[in-house]
């Protein structure tokens, strides 16, 4: 036993950061605070989540909680919507990202399949 292990039977743990570090689809933010991290008003972020370009997680009290995931998807749609794409259009793009996303995930799949029964 090294001096930094916890004695056997030790219930004594002293969380790291990596004990403590969220999910990036867990609902943390309160829209408040999402407004200052990304600089996007409340208004805005309610018209995006009504057209179906997030749904942030809600609270048992039914208040959003926006996640790590969630902030980097607004800070894509504000990117695409300062590029004149409208609310249709960034729904079409963030689409077919996701259907592109799925497709090489497949892929990186089906190449392992290969990889492994080639190598029998």
């Amino acid at each position: 036993m090294s001096a930094d292990e916890p004695p056997a039977g030790s219930t004594n743990h002293v969380p790291t950061g990596e004990d403590v570090s969220p999910r990036g689809d867990q609902g943390l933010y309160p829209i408040s605070v999402v407004t200052d991290l990304t600089g996007i008003d409340s208004q805005q972020l309610r018209r995006w989540e009504r057209a179906g370009l997030l749904k942030p997680p809600r609270s048992a009290g039914g208040t959003r909680r926006y996640s790590n995931n969630d902030l980097a998807r607004l800070r894509h749609i504000s990117r695409l919507a300062s590029r004149g794409l409208n609310q249709p259009g960034i729904a079409v793009v963030l689409h077919l990202e996701d259907q592109l996303q799925q497709l090489r995930s497949e892929n990186d799949h089906l190449r392992e399949q290969l990889s492994r029964t080639r190598r029998r």
